[in-house]
């Protein structure tokens, strides 16, 4: 009986707990929100990249565990149209400023035919209306200019107060991440390149820079960064300062009430094709938690309806749109490190979430299959990783261990991927 009461004990006591941690987070959301509708000196408004701190809401605090020792390391499937060799290096190098001359498309009713190709993937004329939000080309050219240039300011303005909104010298911002520990600028990053393997172009552009209070780039912020009590020579990442983002509220097809992204008609019934096309970019976004077992996202949301029935009606934490409705991925720290650490935690909420989605996007699909196809996840993201990031070895890699989940979780979404093909092939 007293262990029982123990038990019970415990149970109301971590309830109380996030209770508290999840009143005093929407205090600070709403209080961030407002900072962030503020006006700027050129007389418009601005949304930051990186959002609030949502960790309080997600609860990290209660669920971090000890960091586990981490080591630094360096026959064809029944895919069908899945596996395509040539999708893996094909150019994503799009220009941005299509937008413009798309926009029109999106806005009225479907007139091309209808949303879904071959059961379960989105048609070709969606996927030709949405353009590359961040081009390969593009994000290169940030992360060559965002290595060298000098930071002449960093201020509060990307979440908790170990991060730093910084202003180069020609007035381009970024925010800096310090992390309250590797596992945090190690996760944002490897999702970053883990989103490049995948050809998902929905994450601002990001680049490793090691903290020196005498280098060209921190000179000028020297004093700053010794009254924030960062550390010499530590590793942080830079992610491109997006202006002009608005929040984005879960739509219909993926909450609670409804029956999931499914290739049914009702799904796409008087929907704009402006809808259509953020539709299928929550179905990436999705895949791509699931992969890396983000839970500081939509599958937060999902645990929060316990005591919140009404969460799904508000803001996606981490999730901002562009005027033109495409999506942008931030805040991604909770990904592949510190999502697999804790994943016994949130497995149940990763699946219902991905269980909820049988529409995908076909050249994701296509690499999704040739990962599972030649299991090689480990080797890819790593080759990825230390050709395109200078400081990668400082940083470090992911254990063997959480690779192997890695590979794991890109099996499983195969398995579901061909289990939505089975069941709605011949719709």
């Amino acid at each position: 009986m007293r262990a029982l009461s123990a038990n019970l004990f415990a149970v109301l006591l971590m309830c109380a707990l996030a209770s508290v941690f999840y009143v005093w987070s929407a205090l600070e959301n709403r209080l961030e929100r407002h900072k962030r509708g503020s006006s700027v000196p050129d007389g418009g408004s601005f949304h930051q990249g990186p959002s609030e701190d949502h960790s309080a809401k997600t609860f990290r605090a209660l669920l971090a565990v000890p960091v586990a020792q981490r080591r630094n390391s360096a026959g064809r499937s029944k895919a069908q149209n899945l596996t395509n060799p040539s999708a893996f290096v094909g150019s994503r190098d799009y220009h941005v400023n299509r937008d413009d001359e798309r926009s029109a498309q999106r806005e009225g009713p479907v007139k091309l035919g209808y949303p879904v190709d071959d059961g379960i993937f989105w048609s070709n004329w969606l996927e030709d209306v949405l353009p590359v939000r961040f081009t390969e080309g593009y994000a290169e050219a940030w992360r060559s200019k965002a290595r060298t240039s000098p930071v002449v300011k960093l201020e509060p303005g990307c979440g908790r107060i170990s991060n730093q909104l910084a202003t180069f010298a020609d007035g381009t911002k970024a925010c800096v991440r310090y992390g309250i520990n590797a596992d945090q600028v190690q996760g944002e990053t490897l999702t970053y390149y883990l989103a490049s393997l995948l050809g998902i172009t929905n994450l601002p552009p990001l680049v490793l820079s090691q903290l020196n209070g005498d280098s060209a780039q921190w000179v000028a912020v020297r004093t700053r960064i010794n009254n924030l009590q960062w550390s010499d020579r530590a590793v942080v990442s830079l992610t491109e300062w997006i202006s002009n983002l608005t929040g984005v509220v879960t739509p219909a097809p993926l909450r609670q009430e409804s029956s999931g992204l499914l290739p049914a008609l009702r799904c796409f019934e008087n929907k704009t094709t402006a809808e259509l096309l953020e539709l299928m970019q929550w179905s990436d976004l999705i895949v791509f938690d699931y992969l890396t077992a983000n839970f500081d996202r939509l599958v937060s949301n999902l645990f929060s309806l316990q005591w919140d029935p009404h969460v799904m009606e508000r803001d996606t934490n981490n999730l901002l749109k562009t005027p033109h409705g495409d999506l942008v991925f931030i805040d991604n720290e909770a990904g592949l490190v510190h999502g697999f650490r804790v994943l016994n935690m949130w497995e149940k909420y990763h699946h219902s979430v991905l269980s909820s989605v049988c529409v995908f996007r076909k050249r994701t699909m296509q690499r999704v299959a040739e990962l599972h196809r030649r299991r090689d996840s480990r080797q890819r993201l790593l080759e990825l990783y230390r050709d395109s990031e200078p400081l990668s070895q400082e940083l470090g890699f992911l254990s063997d261990e959480h690779a192997a989940v890695l590979q794991d979780r890109i099996d499983q979404l195969y398995k579901h991927i061909m289990q939505c093909k089975e069941k709605y092939n011949q719709l």
